[in-house]
């Protein structure tokens, strides 16, 4: 499918059919596809939680998820979390098919960029999740199949449940799946001249 296309096509679905499963060809490429994404000093924050258990799939539906059916229905979901101290542990690895002195000079910065600056370490983070989000739902347009993220959910309990460690934060779930019914139409995109400024407001 044409990039432009799959972009203009993606749409939050809500409704999927339960019984499809995607096979494990098809994770990887969706996986390999969110991982293609950038990331400050190329750090790759990003841990995807892949909800399998039924049962769990159920109690975050009905007891944090607010009855969205997506949650137990798609074949897929996807908690996006992130690891905010990605930066130091072991940084020259994210360098590891650059050339030495490269390696070594990025993962030097990476230390005084990140430290102390709590704010930036979680806004990075959140950031590497959006794009990776975004990436992903576009691959699963592209491969014929549908996706809804979410944030209707309680947040806290839900990092309860997958064991969250301290120094992740959580995103959006991603459903992923096989629509049953047809989204409305797309209620509207707001005309560029309202959303862009030259040089400055």
């Amino acid at each position: 499918m044409d990039t432009f296309d799959a972009i203009c096509q993606r749409r939050a679905v809500k409704h999927y059919d339960p019984e499809h499963r995607l096979t494990p060809e098809e994770e990887t490429k969706l996986l390999e596809a969110a991982i293609q994404a950038p990331t400050s000093f190329n750090i790759q924050h990003w841990r995807f939680v892949i909800v399998r258990n039924p049962a769990l799939r159920r109690k975050i539906r009905t007891e944090y998820g607010n009855d969205q059916a997506q949650i137990t229905d798609a074949s897929l979901l996807i908690i996006m979390t992130a690891d905010t101290m990605a930066w130091a542990k072991e940084p020259e690895r994210y360098w590891r098919n650059a050339p030495r002195e490269v390696r070594e000079l990025v993962a030097n910065w990476m230390g005084p960029f990140h430290e102390g600056r709590e704010w930036l370490q979680r806004d990075e983070a959140q950031r590497s999740i959006g794009m990776a989000l975004q990436n992903m739902m576009l691959a699963a347009r592209a491969m014929g199949y549908d996706s809804c993220p979410m944030i209707g959910y309680d947040i806290d309990k839900v990092a309860e449940l997958i064991n969250l460690p301290a120094d992740h934060v959580m995103g959006p779930m991603l459903a992923v799946g096989k629509k049953t019914k047809d989204v409305w139409p797309k209620p509207g995109q707001l005309p560029l001249n309202e959303l862009v400024v030259e040089n400055s407001f």
